[in-house]
């Protein structure tokens, strides 16, 4: 590494993540042996499929559902993430449109089921509704922070949801100008999210096929090279990895996100910044950072390292490049200088997936059984709880204010063929890096990241 980065004796980088190191990684649990018949199959046992196999079991006991997972339950972006329970949405209100409101407030709400599923099943997730605090950094940045705030007014949030506040009120980031803050947030422990829903499933009496990858989704039918499950219902919870499938690749580009932690850091280290409590911690760059203080006092730090790779491919087991770990290193230090007499344990990456307008979807078509629900960008801890009940909803044939909401049944056409998509994602985030370096000293949004913005659609 080109900048000196201090590595502990137990360093590890990838091996899924640092989320499943205290615990180990599970044991994958038994393959689909022969074709099977079934009420609703669900491919992919993430938090997607797991909160939709969940809700289905508990609303109609009587229903045969299956999950299909190619590695172990919570192996993707469900035991990778940052932690962050929030009632963000993904993409812009203005998308959604006139439903934008109601869609925001069920995000909000959303976080408070989470909270009453893990005490009803007793998932010991690190959970703590702590709130979040995004710090605006240059003046650039501080005149977005301002704007963010003044445009949530239209669309129903109100003072109660998000204010601006002094940063040093609540964690004192080296340089912040302003900052502002929101309730709507909390801290999980992803990896024990993702295992405590996985238990709670099967305990609902619903098998978890692991090692059997679905290599075809058709009306009807999930293909694995163990055998074929046949059920009326088909969905599809792949995320990040749906590029994987036969003619997806274009449907949703897998960004990758990437973190690292720090080792245990000292109450000395937390009284000085003040970060006293389990606020989530995110920033106003365009290349931008998010972390969290972790149950065992460790900075879990990320942002975007290396963001596609060409042709949709995925790096599955989490690794790292140098370059990335260096990155993330330089930013956690410029933001918290104190902590440079830490050292990094542990370096990972992984895939989110990414629609062509960056809005979230949930479908389920009745004529062929087919469904899906994700393009979360980075949202889904919570949104793939609300992916989870409205597929309920929909399976079931229930109308419901759930099955309302204007994400249902969103159209979005396709990234474009390579190399364009690869040309753009990467012209996009130079222009991200560039934008942030000539921030320091511009007052408003750099024209540059105007034109990354148009490139992609963001």
């Amino acid at each position: 590494m080109s900048v000196r980065v201090p590595l502990s004796s137990e360093y590890v980088n990838g091996d899924v993540s640092f989320w499943y190191r205290s615990a180990g990684l599970p044991a994958p649990g038994p393959r689909l042996d022969g074709d099977l018949q079934a009420d609703v199959a669900i491919v992919g046992a993430g938090y997607t499929g797991l909160w939709t196999a969940y809700y289905l079991k508990r609303a109609r006991p009587s229903l045969n559902v299956v999950l299909l997972e190619q590695e172990f339950a919570g192996f993707g972006a469900s035991g990778r993430n940052g932690g962050w329970l929030t009632g963000d949405l993904a993409g812009s209100h203005e998308r959604y449109g006139s439903g934008a409101r109601r869609l925001q407030r069920e995000m909000y709400a959303t976080i408070d089921e989470v909270i009453a599923v893990c005490e009803t099943e007793s998932i010991d997730c690190d959970l703590v509704k702590g709130g979040v605090l995004n710090v605006a950094r240059t003046p650039a940045q501080a005149a977005r922070l301002r704007e963010s705030v003044a445009s949530a007014r239209p669309w129903g949030i109100e003072e109660a949801d998000l204010r601006l506040v002094d940063p040093a009120d609540h964690v004192r980031v080296a340089g912040a100008l302003e900052a502002s803050w929101s309730p709507h947030c909390a801290r999980i422990q992803p990896a024990k999210l993702a295992q405590g829903l996985a238990r709670a499933v099967r305990d609902l009496g619903v098998p978890i096929y692991e090692r059997t990858p679905v290599t075809e989704i058709a009306p009807h039918r999930a293909v694995t090279p163990y055998g074929t499950v046949s059920a009326g219902h088909v969905i599809r919870a792949t995320e990040g990895f749906t590029a994987r499938l036969p003619h997806l690749r274009r449907q949703w580009l897998p960004m990758n996100s990437s973190m690292i932690v720090t080792e245990p850091l000292p109450a000395s280290f937390w009284d000085e910044v003040g970060w006293q409590g389990a606020e989530l911690l995110g920033d106003l760059a365009h290349y931008y950072m998010y972390a969290q203080r972790t149950a065992d006092d460790r900075i879990a730090f990320g942002g975007r390292g290396r963001p596609y790779l060409y042709g949709s491919r995925v790096d599955a087991r989490g690794h790292t490049h140098e370059w990335t770990v260096e990155a993330l290193w330089r930013l956690l230090t410029d933001f918290f200088p104190a902590a440079r007499s830490s050292s990094i344990a542990h370096a990972w990456s992984g895939v989110l997936g990414v629609p062509r307008d960056w809005c979230s979807t949930v479908h389920v078509d009745p004529a062929t059984g087919l469904g899906w629900a994700g393009g979360y960008t980075g949202h889904g801890v919570t949104t793939t709880n609300l992916a989870g009940r409205t597929l309920r909803d929909l399976i079931l044939g229930e109308e419901t204010e759930l099955t309302s909401l204007p994400w249902v049944g969103r159209r979005v056409r396709s990234w474009e063929p390579e190399p364009l998509r690869w040309l753009g994602v990467h012209t996009m985030y130079r222009l991200y890096r560039v934008a942030d370096h000539r921030e320091r000293t511009m007052p408003r949004t750099s024209v540059l990241a105007r034109f990354a913005d148009l490139i992609t659609g963001h």
